[in-house]
């Protein structure tokens, strides 16, 4: 299919495996993609798989001058910018590991995260929405999470800035779909990339008990849905946030928990 052709989009976090994954899927589909990453070596290699419809760009998404350029380096490039993918987040184990309860979590810590995931996301789209109304309109879509919906016993500043982008893409979607940009959330579960089968394996089999899916997701179901609200095909779908979690909130965890130990204690 060319759903996307002669759009022009920016994926965010676009050297990694979600990021690299919907970049490839939305050049397929007709898109010019620029990766923009802090690590500019994957982004080029994400880049180069999209022969000739890439443009790899590093930028810093704590820093607003980075974000800025970022922007207008794809628009002086591409002459206009259609979609944009924010899909940078703070994943990286050292932070996680300190990203704890209220009373144990560093400040640095909150901040950095908060500054990353959720003010990096606002600015981008604070950029990016003059272009697209110039263009006649655009699609936001904004990578949340599945912590953003629920509380944990970790990883508050992660799950707050993740709540906050959800209910930042309404508010974008409400100030500008009049002028024909649509902004949604995608709210991922565990999905299978390269980075946490490499740092948390043990999380990618906890998860395999509690969704209803025979798998787990890949990064490429994420693609699939990017590219989907990315597309006219979506144009009724706006301020949503969409998760994509093979069905583990449609049960109740306790429940099947209590029903595998009754099994194992009658066995």
């Amino acid at each position: 299919m060319q759903r996307l052709a002669g759009k022009v989009a920016i994926v965010t976090g676009g050297g990694g495996g979600i990021g690299s994954a919907t970049a490839l899927r939305l050049a397929r589909e007709g898109a010019k993609v620029v990766c923009a990453d802090i690590n500019l070596e994957t982004a080029q290699r994400a880049a180069d798989a999209l022969e000739g419809n890439g443009l790899a760009l590093r930028f810093d998404a704590a820093d607003a001058d980075s974000i800025e350029a970022m922007v207008t380096q794809t628009v002086e490039h591409f002459g206009r910018l259609d979609i944009l993918h924010n899909n940078t987040a703070i994943t990286d184990p050292q932070t996680h590991g300190q990203d704890l309860s209220l009373l144990e979590i560093p400040m640095e810590v909150w901040r950095k995260t908060l500054d990353v995931n959720l003010t990096g996301y606002m600015l981008a789209c604070r950029f990016a929405i003059p272009h697209m109304i110039e263009a006649g309109g655009g699609s936001i879509i904004n990578t949340a999470s599945g912590s953003g919906t629920k509380g944990d016993l970790v990883r508050i500043a992660y799950g707050t800035s993740k709540a906050a982008i959800i209910n930042m893409t309404r508010h974008i979607a409400t100030q500008y779909g009049r002028q024909g940009v649509r902004c949604n959330a995608i709210a991922p579960g565990v999905i299978v990339t390269p980075a946490m089968e490499a740092t948390a394996p043990q999380i990618l089999a906890f998860a395999s008990k509690y969704v209803l899916t025979k798998r787990l997701g890949t990064p490429e179901d994420i693609a699939a849905l990017t590219a989907f609200l990315a597309s006219d095909e979506s144009g009724y779908i706006t301020g949503e946030c969409i998760e994509i979690n093979g069905g583990k909130n449609s049960c109740q965890p306790h429940f099947a928990e209590l029903y595998q130990q009754t099994r194992q204690t009658s066995d």
